[in-house]
């Protein structure tokens, strides 16, 4: 069975490409466990609650580098653990096909989510939460397989969309205290990166790339 996203670098070795794969899926899964959760008791702790202002203020100037702090931040013990074990799975299975997709895929979920948010939040609001974040990775990994033609990637976008299709009621609004914009828009995040980023996909759609570029 080939990890997802069929590309590991050059210089490790085919046969330990599953290996590395899972190594580093597990840094970023631990990685991501580790942040939101330090991040959760050191504002309790030592700021008592006040970095939660550090989230998403829409249609205000000042707040826009907040995009990059809003999802590191929860509003309380819920809210955190809603988002630990769907976004440590997520960052694990992106996170097998390397360094470089996890980064790609994680930049466009953020700046697209975040600006849709800023954009659409409602003024007067305070969004934070890695919602946003979890709704990008899964829904790049539903669709990336449909970009790539890789049959594993649709057949666990499959596997995921079904195993998570009751979150798309998330992203409709409704519902009191909920960033429904920060799902919609990371969802968004999600599918433009499964759309247009290159670093996963598998050696043979990679050699036709470069076939029909020699050929210009």
């Amino acid at each position: 069975m080939q990890p997802y996203g069929n590309q590991m670098p050059n210089q490790v070795p085919k046969k330990h490409a599953r290996s590395y794969g899972a190594k580093t899926g597990l840094t970023y899964a631990i990685g991501y466990l580790v942040v939101i959760w330090a991040v959760f008791f050191v504002d309790e702790i030592f700021f008592f609650g006040n970095l939660k202002a550090f989230g998403i203020h829409p249609l205000d100037p000042a707040g826009l580098p907040n995009i990059f702090t809003s999802p590191l931040l929860h509003a309380n013990l819920e809210h955190l653990i809603s988002n630990s074990i769907p976004g440590a799975i997520f960052c694990f299975i992106i996170g097998f096909s390397g360094h470089r997709v996890f980064w790609e895929v994680t930049g466009i979920v953020t700046v697209v989510g975040g600006a849709g948010v800023w954009l659409f939040g409602g003024i007067g609001t305070n969004h934070i939460g890695a919602s946003g974040l979890v709704y990008g990775w899964l829904f790049y990994l539903v669709v990336r397989g449909i970009f790539n033609r890789s049959f594993r990637q649709i057949l666990l976008g499959v596997v995921l969309g079904f195993a998570y299709s009751g979150l798309v009621w998330g992203m409709l609004p409704g519902t009191p205290g909920v960033s429904w914009q920060a799902h919609l828009f990371g969802a968004v995040g999600g599918v433009l990166a499964g759309m247009i980023i290159t670093s996963d996909d598998p050696p043979a759609l990679q050699a036709k790339r470069r076939a029909r570029q020699a050929r210009r």
